[in-house]
Protein backbone atom coordinates (compact mmCIF):
# COMPACT_ATOMS: atom_id res chain seq x y z
CA UNK A 1 0.00 0.00 0.00
CA UNK A 2 1.44 3.84 -0.69
CA UNK A 3 2.20 5.76 1.97
CA UNK A 4 -0.76 8.91 2.60
CA UNK A 5 1.89 11.21 1.59
CA UNK A 6 1.86 9.38 -1.88
CA UNK A 7 -2.14 9.37 -2.26
CA UNK A 8 -1.92 12.84 -1.83
CA UNK A 9 0.41 14.16 -4.45
CA UNK A 10 -2.18 11.84 -6.57
CA UNK A 11 -4.67 14.65 -5.88
CA UNK A 12 -6.19 12.96 -2.69
CA UNK A 13 -7.08 15.33 0.56
CA UNK A 14 -5.55 14.53 3.28
CA UNK A 15 -8.11 13.00 4.78
CA UNK A 16 -9.18 11.12 1.95
CA UNK A 17 -5.36 9.74 1.59
CA UNK A 18 -5.42 8.76 5.30
CA UNK A 19 -8.89 7.00 5.11
CA UNK A 20 -7.76 4.97 1.85
CA UNK A 21 -4.54 3.80 4.36
CA UNK A 22 -7.04 2.47 6.80
CA UNK A 23 -7.84 3.17 10.34
CA UNK A 24 -5.30 1.89 13.18
CA UNK A 25 -5.87 0.94 17.05
CA UNK A 26 -2.71 0.84 18.74
CA UNK A 27 -4.02 -0.84 22.25
CA UNK A 28 -6.91 -3.51 21.73
CA UNK A 29 -7.32 -5.89 24.45
CA UNK A 30 -8.37 -9.83 23.96
CA UNK A 31 -11.09 -11.28 25.40
CA UNK A 32 -13.29 -14.17 25.73
CA UNK A 33 -12.93 -17.82 24.99
CA UNK A 34 -15.05 -18.53 21.94
CA UNK A 35 -15.66 -16.59 18.74
CA UNK A 36 -18.70 -15.32 20.47
CA UNK A 37 -16.94 -13.55 23.40
CA UNK A 38 -13.79 -12.23 21.66
CA UNK A 39 -13.33 -8.47 21.05
CA UNK A 40 -14.60 -8.00 18.12
CA UNK A 41 -12.27 -5.65 15.71
CA UNK A 42 -13.31 -2.23 13.92
CA UNK A 43 -10.23 -1.00 12.55
CA UNK A 44 -8.23 -2.22 10.03
CA UNK A 45 -5.07 -1.97 11.76
CA UNK A 46 -4.68 -3.47 15.41
CA UNK A 47 -2.46 -3.92 17.94
CA UNK A 48 -3.52 -6.37 20.66
CA UNK A 49 -1.83 -5.29 23.87
CA UNK A 50 -3.44 -6.68 27.02
CA UNK A 51 -5.62 -9.61 27.85
CA UNK A 52 -6.20 -13.01 27.00
CA UNK A 53 -8.39 -14.72 24.89
CA UNK A 54 -9.55 -14.06 21.35
CA UNK A 55 -10.07 -11.11 18.63
CA UNK A 56 -12.84 -11.42 15.72
CA UNK A 57 -12.23 -10.24 12.20
CA UNK A 58 -15.05 -7.74 11.04
CA UNK A 59 -17.50 -8.05 8.84
CA UNK A 60 -15.83 -6.80 5.75
CA UNK A 61 -16.17 -6.80 1.69
CA UNK A 62 -13.68 -9.03 -0.78
CA UNK A 63 -10.00 -8.04 -1.12
CA UNK A 64 -10.63 -5.73 2.33
CA UNK A 65 -7.23 -6.53 4.27
CA UNK A 66 -7.14 -6.92 8.31
CA UNK A 67 -3.63 -6.40 10.04
CA UNK A 68 -3.34 -7.83 13.87
CA UNK A 69 -0.55 -7.43 15.61
CA UNK A 70 -0.22 -9.46 18.90
CA UNK A 71 1.83 -7.19 21.77
CA UNK A 72 1.35 -9.56 24.58
CA UNK A 73 3.19 -11.96 25.94
CA UNK A 74 0.77 -15.37 25.48
CA UNK A 75 -1.43 -16.94 21.86
CA UNK A 76 -4.26 -15.06 21.30
CA UNK A 77 -7.09 -16.85 19.05
CA UNK A 78 -8.16 -15.05 15.55
CA UNK A 79 -11.65 -15.47 14.65
CA UNK A 80 -13.29 -15.13 11.24
CA UNK A 81 -16.83 -13.51 11.36
CA UNK A 82 -19.64 -15.55 11.83
CA UNK A 83 -20.43 -18.52 9.41
CA UNK A 84 -16.69 -17.30 7.83
CA UNK A 85 -13.74 -19.19 7.86
CA UNK A 86 -9.75 -18.72 7.38
CA UNK A 87 -7.41 -20.19 5.29
CA UNK A 88 -8.86 -24.42 5.26
CA UNK A 89 -10.07 -24.18 9.13
CA UNK A 90 -13.73 -25.05 9.44
CA UNK A 91 -16.05 -22.62 9.62
CA UNK A 92 -16.15 -20.15 12.55
CA UNK A 93 -12.82 -21.47 13.78
CA UNK A 94 -10.04 -19.27 15.03
CA UNK A 95 -6.44 -19.87 15.04
CA UNK A 96 -3.71 -18.79 17.26
CA UNK A 97 -1.58 -16.26 17.30
CA UNK A 98 1.74 -16.57 18.84
CA UNK A 99 3.01 -13.91 21.27
CA UNK A 100 4.65 -10.71 19.67
CA UNK A 101 3.84 -11.75 15.74
CA UNK A 102 1.17 -10.37 13.43
CA UNK A 103 -1.13 -11.51 10.42
CA UNK A 104 -2.36 -9.76 7.59
CA UNK A 105 -5.67 -11.85 6.58
CA UNK A 106 -7.45 -10.62 3.05
CA UNK A 107 -10.69 -11.26 2.78
CA UNK A 108 -11.34 -13.23 -1.16
CA UNK A 109 -14.45 -14.75 -1.25
CA UNK A 110 -18.03 -14.11 0.61
CA UNK A 111 -17.07 -16.28 3.01
CA UNK A 112 -12.64 -16.57 2.98
CA UNK A 113 -10.19 -15.43 4.80
CA UNK A 114 -6.18 -15.60 3.43
CA UNK A 115 -4.14 -15.40 6.50
CA UNK A 116 -0.28 -14.24 6.02
CA UNK A 117 1.75 -14.54 9.29
CA UNK A 118 4.88 -12.85 10.48
CA UNK A 119 7.91 -14.34 11.25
Amino acid sequence: MALSSDIMRGGFSAGSAKMIQGVANSAIAAAGTTQATATDITQSTVAVTSGTGGVQLPSAEINDEVNVCNLTSAAITVYPPSSERINALAADTGFLLAANTAVKVKKFSSTRWMGFLSA
